[in-house]
């Protein structure tokens, strides 16, 4: 395909959402046609799916449970958005991705990272990030960045523990697979992370001669 795929990873409250929109605009900006989308959602059937999996009432959900609604989601979102903006040349940003589920149903509930590779296999049908940024900041420090009369979603009101082991899985995610994956220290305010995502974001178009 003659597209370009981004994700953006990190903790809730680590700003990737934003950083997702800043870098969609720039590359805007430099002459490129580009989908912004989110995941879950993205499409209405995945955002009539994400609203099941982020309400907060829904208590009962068993964590397998979590993990196929996830990649329900994600098999409508590749088929109906993703892949199409693709095969047109498009460059798709998305908010989350496929190391989401790995990091907060494989890690996060301990379903395993094989196990919710296997469950996400035919949902993404080949279609993965060219390159993904995980904005590296701590569950600790991420929610303290987070709007305190910010409502709290389901997976936004775990135990620690939970939020522990998912940043812990991201972290392996990162040794996994460095040549894919860049890691983008929030250390500055959002405006000075905008610009060194989309320095890093120019040298890899320049290296694939889109740019």
């Amino acid at each position: 395909m003659d597209g370009l795929f981004i994700t953006f990873e990190g903790a809730d409250g680590s700003g990737k959402s934003t950083q997702a929109r800043f870098l969609a605009e720039g590359l805007r900006e430099l002459g490129f046609d580009v989908v912004l989308t989110r995941e879950p959602g993205g499409c209405p059937v995945a955002e009539k799916i994400r609203d099941i999996v982020l309400d907060k009432n829904n208590t009962d959900i068993l964590d397998i449970t979590e993990a196929y609604l996830y990649a329900a989601a994600r098999a409508q979102h590749v088929h109906e958005v993703i892949l199409p903006a693709l095969k047109q040349g498009k460059i798709v940003v998305c908010d989350r991705f496929i190391h989401s589920s790995v990091a907060y149903q494989g890690y996060g509930r301990n379903l395993g990272k094989e196990r919710v590779l296997e469950i996400n296999k035919h949902a993404v049908d080949g279609c993965l990030p060219d390159i993904t940024f995980f904005i590296t900041v701590n569950p600790e420090s991420a929610f303290d960045r987070m709007n305190e009369q910010k409502e709290r979603d389901r997976l936004e009101t775990q135990e620690q523990a939970f939020y522990d082991r998912l940043f812990k899985g991201y972290l392996k995610i990162l040794e996994d697979e460095k040549d894919t994956i860049i890691p983008i220290e929030a250390k500055g305010t959002k405006f000075e992370t905008k610009e060194i995502v989309l320095a890093k974001a120019k040298a890899i178009l320049q290296e694939k001669g889109l740019l």
